[in-house]
Parts: C-alpha cells; sequence; structure tokens
C-alpha cells in the first residue's frame, strides 16, 4: 500500500512546476486526473527531443497520471470539473487568478463545492498582490530573483541554471504545503487554499546568499565554479581531465597539504590554516594547488583523495550520470510501456519509503487517454451521456 493511496487529486496545471508536483503526489499513489484542453499541455509541443513524436519534455514530469480533455470555457466542460472537485481531496492549478476566476472555478467556489478540498495555486508571483496577474516563466525568475547575478564566470555574463529548477523546486514546494493540509485535515476535517509562487521559492531558494546580504548588505557576486565562502571548492585540472573538488573544513585541507600532495607549506603558512585566510588569499592559493594538482592523472589523484575522505568527484556528461555506479546502485533509472514511444525510460523518485514505497511507475498518458473510464467511474457517466459531452465540445 502506497501513502497516499485513496487520495485523489484534481490536475489543473501545466508546463513544469504544477505537474512536477502532482507527478511527486502520484509516485506517492495518489490517483492523479491530469485535465488538459483541447490543445494539451503546452509540453507535448516542446521538441526536440522527442521519441517517437512524444515530447521528452513532456514524459519527464507526467507519469502515473490520467489525462482527460476537457474544454473548460465551454459551460457543460465547466461542470464536469466542479463535479470531479467535489469528488476530489486536492486540486492543483497554475493558472493565473483572473483567468481562474472569469472561468468560476477559483478557490471560493471550489470550496463552496467541497468543503474538505486542500487547494493549490501554484503563480509566478502569488495572489493578492499588484503582481499576481503576471506570467511567471522560470528563465524570468532566476533573472529578476538573483540567481542569474551569481551563477557565471566572475567576469562573464549572468547565466542561468541549465535546468527550470525555480520550477522544479516550486513544485516540491506545493507537495510540502499539500501534505502539510492534508496532515492538518486530518485533525480539522476542514480544506484549505495553499499559495505556492515561484518568486518565493527563488528567493528562500538563495538561502545562504540571501542570508550573508541581508546581514552584511554585501552584494554576492559570481565565482564561476568557486564557492563564496569556502576555499578550496571548485573544478581544478589534472594531467589529462578535471576533477570537482570540496574541501569543507579545516582538517579536511590538512590531509590534503599532508596526506596527499605531501606540501606542509601550503598547510603551515598561516594564510592558509583556516578557512578564513583561504578564501580571504584565494588569489594565492588557487594557483599553488592548481600547479600541484596537474601533476596528478585524474584517476589516481581521486583515488588518493577518498583514501583520505576528503570529497572529490569526476566532471561527468549527463549520460556518464544515468549509466555510473550510483545510478546502478540506487537503481534510478527505470521504464514503463508506453502505447506510442514503446519503452519509456525515467529517473525514479528520490522517496524512498520503507513501508509504503512508491508505486510501480507507468509511463505518461497519451492526450486524453482517460477521458471515457475517470468520468464513468467518478463521476456514473454512461457511454450515452460521454458521447453527448463530445458532440457538445465539452470532452474529447
Amino acid at each position: 500500500m502506497s501513502v497516499l493511496q485513496g487520495i485523489k487529486v484534481l490536475d489543473l496545471t501545466r508546463i513544469l512546476a504544477g505537474p512536477w508536483s502532482t507527478m511527486a503526489l502520484a509516485d506517492l499513489g495518489a490517483e492523479v486526473w491530469k485535465i488538459e484542453s483541447p490543445d494539451g499541455d503546452d509540453t507535448r509541443s516542446w521538441m526536440p527531443p522527442a521519441k517517437a513524436g512524444i515530447s521528452t519534455y513532456y514524459l519527464s514530469a507526467n507519469r502515473n497520471k490520467q489525462s482527460l480533455v476537457v474544454d473548460m470555457r465551454n459551460p457543460e466542460g465547466r461542470q464536469l470539473i466542479l463535479d470531479l472537485a467535489a469528488q476530489a481531496d486536492v486540486v492543483v492549478e497554475n493558472f493565473l487568478p483572473a483567468s481562474l476566476k472569469r472561468l468560476g472555478l477559483d478557490y471560493e467556489t471550489l470550496a463552496a463545492v467541497n468543503p474538505r478540498l486542500i487547494h493549490c495555486s501554484i503563480t509566478g508571483y502569488g495572489r493578492n498582490n499588484p503582481m499576481e496577474n503576471r506570467p511567471g516563466y522560470d528563465f524570468i525568475i532566476q533573472a529578476e530573483s538573483g540567481f542569474m547575478s551569481i551563477t557565471g564566470e566572475k567576469d562573464g555574463e549572468p547565466m542561468r541554471l541549465g535546468v527550470a529548477f525555480i520550477d522544479l523546486v516550486t513544485g516540491m514546494n506545493a507537495v510540502q504545503g499539500i501534505l502539510a493540509a492534508l496532515y492538518e485535515r486530518e485533525k480539522s476535517g476542514l480544506g484549505q487554499s495553499v499559495d505556492i509562487a515561484l518568486s518565493d521559492s527563488a528567493l528562500h531558494f538563495l538561502a545562504n546568499v540571501a542570508s550573508g546580504y541581508l546581514n552584511t548588505g554585501k552584494v554576492p557576486q559570481r565565482y564561476g565554479n568557486a564557492h563564496a565562502s569556502i576555499v578550496p571548492y571548485q573544478l581544478f585540472n589534472t594531467a589529462d581531465g578535471s576533477i570537482a573538488l570540496a574541501v569543507g573544513n579545516d582538517e579536511q585541507y590538512r590531509r590534503l597539504c599532508l596526506e596527499v600532495l605531501k606540501r606542509p607549506e601550503l598547510h603551515s603558512d598561516p594564510r592558509f590554516t583556516q578557512n578564513k585566510g583561504r578564501t580571504e588569499h584565494r588569489e594565492l592559493l588557487i594557483p599553488l594547488l592548481q600547479q600541484a594538482f596537474t601533476a596528478w592523472p585524474s584517476e589516481a589523484l581521486i583515488e588518493a583523495l577518498r583514501a583520505q575522505a576528503i570529497p572529490v568527484g569526476e566532471v561527468k556528461d549527463v549520460a556518464q550520470a544515468l549509466e555510473s555506479e550510483t545510478a546502478r546502485y540506487r537503481d534510478l533509472v527505470l521504464s514503463a510501456e508506453h502505447p506510442v514511444a514503446g519503452e519509456v525510460r525515467m529517473v525514479r523518485s528520490p522517496l524512498r519509503l520503507s513501508r509504503t514505497p512508491t508505486v510501480e511507475a507507468k509511463a505518461p498518458p497519451l492526450q486524453g487517454e482517460h477521458t471515457d473510464s475517470v468520468l464513468g467511474r467518478v463521476l456514473g457517466k454512461d457511454p450515452a451521456s460521454l458521447q453527448a459531452l463530445r458532440e457538445a465540445g465539452a470532452i474529447r
């Protein structure tokens, strides 16, 4: 039995932050009804890459769901959403508040239909403020939140991260809020609204960088692959490649100098013995370390560093990472059969529960694949009723 078995989720989201959150709920056993417009989730057309004409972007965030095509602009389609909301435990949406209010599917309307409903709204800038109807995209929020200003080479231009990580962390925050609201409902018997914003998630995710500015007034800068507060903590070239080295404390640094590099002077120098000094004198220390590392082949250096419990890693591409020992030991790559694409490979949920594991993966659904089955099973629609809804343009 999975931890969320019996929980029904009405998923009105598309693109990434919302679908990422509902996929996590589906992995935990919730029954997720993914409502798509006749045009489908935007990411269905985001390609290449694609497999058998199916966008791999869409495949990344929609496993274990059931897809229904419902036109919410159609009065009968809107009523179907209200009827499903009456049967659901959770609704997740990422519409602009004004759009949802025009459709008559805002929280107040849904709560009147189902007082136990947990309603999660995901927007760019949150609700109930002058920016609530401004569209929010990960790239824009990365720029506005300061993340791009601290990412990239020191003398280069601001740079975005290679994945839409603000969307992803926003989806994770949505899951936390939903699970907390479900837990509270066990005590009160009542639902509530959860307001999740990409802008909130981004600024919260600045973590120590935000704390540094708020408490010192010093504007953080870019350090490329280096760290603002820890040295050495960056990439270094070797005789035949490069390594990622993260010396997190003074004892690790002592072992690096004395046991690995056999360079005691790099440790005994009072400018380098403690991390504060190493950080202040990084421009002097880093070239000395780089010169020492250049004499080592990568494999031998990594072996020597790991023998001293000094954090180090190879610099891998995505293919190497997904085929690595780490991925194999943790059984991170799984597959499921898709009716069009055949075998679809995915990365397993990182949530590992001993008694209530995540569900066996099912491939992301075709657009509208479950329209008839869900409406029939949940709302009792017979074939004649479904045909009438199709003819009215409410479903496809």
